[in-house]
């Protein structure tokens, strides 16, 4: 028995120091993190540039007719009674683009051939035209063909066709109708009636002399069925109510624009056909 308990001593005494020499458990470091890594910028993709837009097709070709419309900035508003010493007249500058239709109603004509172009000219390059020095002789400058031979040096066309407006005298009296426009006639208000007048002319000019190309007998058959109508052409005649008064109205006036522009169309579809066909 003694000796048992001697052996545990001695047991005891061995396992002391290894406990006592046990180091302290510590905390195992923690491995530090890499640094993260910056995020690349990521380079903006290049913009796609716009697609661009292609361009107006250009004429091109040669240019078979040129079209040249001087019809279409005044509005003459009349007002006749009995006399001529009644008679009121007054221009009216309008924008209800009536060369625009010239244009539009000759390319209609020509089956929209590639070959009708539309000529610019210089803003009062045809004031001698209209107003010419003196009405018996003209001076060469204020000619028809020579005007547009000034500015259609580059043009190269074969042929030049140019709408204007004249003077005309009104049926059965002294007075005269001044291109396009309305005029109101007669004596105090029941008596009176309105009409409207287109006087539009067409020139055809070659386009290499500037010589004019005479027509003499164009269209006659349409004018001459026109003028054994029986009754009144319902495009010139005008409700009262529709005369603009004071005539500055005019400009403003839908109706009268459609009227006119309706007139114009007509006498343009009835005489372009015998100026565009081939001799």
């Amino acid at each position: 028995m003694l000796r048992i308990a001697v052996s545990l001593i001695a047991l005891l005494s061995l396992l002391t120091p290894a406990v006592a020499q046990t180091p302290p458990a510590t905390t195992a470091p923690v491995a530090q993190s890499a640094p993260q890594a910056k995020p690349v910028a990521k380079k903006a993709a290049p913009r796609a540039k716009p697609t661009a837009k292609p361009p107006v097709a250009a004429e091109s070709g040669p240019c078979r007719l040129g079209v040249i419309s001087v019809i279409g900035d005044r509005y003459s508003v009349q007002k006749f009674g009995i006399t001529i010493f009644e008679a009121e007249a007054s221009e009216v500058p309008i924008d209800w683009g009536l060369d625009d239709l010239v244009f539009a109603r000759v390319r209609a004509a020509t089956n929209n051939d590639p070959g009708v172009r539309r000529i610019a000219y210089p803003k009062g390059v045809f004031e001698p035209f209209y107003n010419p020095k003196t009405i018996l002789i003209r001076d060469p400058g204020e000619r028809l063909p020579d005007i547009v031979r000034s500015f259609t040096a580059n043009a190269n066309c074969e042929r030049y066709l140019v709408a204007t407006t004249f003077k005309a005298e009104l049926p059965n009296s002294h007075m005269t109708l001044n291109g396009i426009g309305t005029y109101n006639q007669g004596v105090g208000g029941i008596l009176r009636h309105s009409h409207l007048f287109a006087n539009v002319a067409i020139t055809l000019i070659d386009g290499r002399s500037y010589e004019e190309i005479k027509r003499p007998f164009v269209n006659f058959g349409a004018n001459f069925a026109a003028s054994l109508r029986l009754t009144e052409d319902p495009l010139n005649k005008l409700d009262n109510s529709l005369f603009p008064d004071p005539p500055a109205a005019a400009s403003a006036s839908a109706a009268l624009r459609e009227r006119t522009r309706a007139l114009i169309t007509d006498r343009l579809d009835r005489g372009l056909p015998g100026y565009l066909k081939e001799e």
